[in-house]
């Protein structure tokens, strides 16, 4: 499933071609993907001006003149792509429809938003944009981990007592809005931090560095375009490459990338998810 850095790469890419832009037409090809539509979501999205697209956890926000905000989000196979000829952009011409073309919106400035998922594992929804905070999908979450509401004392003070495994409470959303599976892993590797450890016995100095660790590995990868592994694609199409900088991910029985360590990574399953880390330089 696409995390933090894949939407957050996605949300760039439309930007140039939505923020500001009127949908001229909007087609809603179903009724439901992974939940039912918004009623009369075609009606509704038609004629708006798209104000501002922003982004929250795994969710893309399209704030609407109509004072609706759409919530978007790609589930394990959803892709958002961007064709057309858009003036100072350069976009792909348009694909013919396919049978996975659930969404299309056709802008006036010429680009056409194609939302495709073929495991319909993805979600839709249109809310007043006063309350999107107090949608179900968004009211529960954390802060956003590069924003300044997460920093060492807020973390500490989430993690004081708690004998889960470290890996598990950064994977709550309600501790931390948009980590996954990957970037978790990648993190925990560069703080020097097990995925086993219980997030109660983790000291101060240690999550002192591991919130600026969490921040770099998000950084790098918002820039690499997010990673490529199955069916993430960005707006225009191409690959993220995040993935030839993995360190730990998907690497077990390799070599440890820290100098000098001498490691192999591991792998081993917490909560039905594989963990991969080195068992000689995470303690």
């Amino acid at each position: 499933m696409p995390e933090l850095p894949e939407v957050e790469t996605v949300r760039r890419g439309l930007a140039p071609v939505m923020e500001g832009a009127v949908i001229a037409n909007a087609e809603v090809h179903r009724p439901d993907l992974r939940w039912p539509l918004p009623e009369r979501m075609a009606e509704r999205l038609t004629g708006q001006t798209v104000d501002r697209l922003r982004r929250r956890s795994k969710y893309i926000l399209a704030d609407l003149s109509s004072g609706e905000t759409l919530i978007v989000h790609l589930g394990m196979s959803g892709r958002i792509l961007v064709s057309g000829e858009v003036q100072g952009h350069f976009v792909r011409v348009h694909a013919p429809r396919t049978s996975h073309d659930h969404v299309v919106l056709h802008m006036a400035n010429g680009a056409r938003v194609t939302f495709n998922d073929a495991r319909r594992f993805g979600a839709m929804d249109l809310v007043p944009t006063e309350r999107v905070e107090r949608h179900w999908l968004l009211e529960a979450l954390g802060p956003e981990p590069l924003g300044n509401g997460f920093d060492e004392t807020y973390l500490a003070a989430r993690l004081r007592g708690r004998r889960t495994p470290i890996k598990a409470a950064l994977l709550d959303q309600r501790v931390v809005a948009g980590l996954g599976n990957i970037y978790v892993c990648e993190a925990l590797h560069r703080a020097g931090i097990h995925p086993g450890r219980h997030a109660g016995r983790i000291g101060a100095h240690r999550i002192a560095n591991l919130v600026p660790t969490i921040r770099a590995v998000l950084g790098e990868a918002i820039e690499a375009g997010g990673s490529s592994l199955r069916d993430y694609r960005q707006a225009d199409g191409e690959l993220g490459y995040f993935q030839h900088n993995f360190r730990v991910y998907g690497r077990e029985g390799a070599p440890c990338r820290t100098p000098d360590c001498g490691g192999i990574v591991r792998r081993i399953v917490q909560s039905g998810r594989s963990s991969f880390y080195c068992p000689a330089c995470q303690r």
